[in-house]
């Protein structure tokens, strides 16, 4: 009896752990399982980035524009240090900006990390997909230089800061704009001004989860 109990309790648990998640008005993108110079396209949206690669399953789809890129100590090819989730961010190396879709919408604020040497940009809300619609707000972002103390050599991209909106209404995509190659972005965050309020929970919850099941039908097997 005490050993169904625990494992009863084990389910619930990790149950409400995954509901809560699934159901959280907050959650942060940053990147991570994606490789080097992947194009992240669908690897948040129950499919695969341009690599293969498979992320959670959070219904956010990346234009064609934007990629991930890891730190080159690491072992990728990003000139970026001191990034807020080691080791993988956000860029473009195409085009005029990066967009992302979020069918369902959300609302009361979005948030991120940003470095940028020597190069302006911005970032755009927008209440429709694809960058139309109105717009919701705008983040300017600022050049921030580099320095010789950010304890990296390989990483010139090594200065941080948050850009965030609070905005009225539902927004169902973004556009990441600036200079091509000269804006790196982490820990992007969807419902919240604060891009480290929220993150995606990993698969191994829901292995967790099923391992806790399989353990519970065994012990059912067991008594009869």
């Amino acid at each position: 009896m005490f050993k169904k109990n625990l494992i009863r309790t084990v389910v619930t648990a990790l149950l409400g752990v995954v509901a809560g998640s699934a159901s959280a008005a907050v959650f942060t993108l940053d990147f991570e399982g994606l490789k080097d110079l992947e194009h992240i396209q669908s690897f948040y949206n129950g499919g695969t980035g341009s690599m293969g690669s498979t992320g959670p399953d959070v219904d956010v789809v990346f234009g064609a524009n934007a990629q991930a890129i890891i730190d080159k100590d690491a072992g990728g090819t990003g000139n970026i240090a001191n990034e807020p989730t080691p080791n993988t961010v956000m860029f473009f190396l195409t085009g005029q900006s990066a967009v992302l879709n979020y069918s369902a919408g959300f609302t009361t604020g979005f948030s991120f990390w940003y470095s940028t040497v020597e190069f302006d940009g911005y970032v755009d809300v927008w209440d429709s997909e694809n960058a139309t619609g109105n717009k919701l707000g705008s983040i300017p972002l600022v050049q921030l230089g580099t320095a010789t103390d950010c304890g990296d050599p390989t990483g010139d991209f090594c200065r941080w800061a948050i850009g965030s909106l609070a905005f009225n209404g539902t927004a169902k995509s973004i556009d990441f704009g600036g200079t091509i190659d000269q804006v790196a972005y982490d820990n992007i965050t969807f419902g919240s001004t604060n891009p480290n309020a929220g993150r995606v929970p990993e698969p191994v919850s829901l292995a967790l989860v099923g391992l806790a099941l399989i353990g519970v039908a065994a012990q059912r097997r067991r008594r009869a």
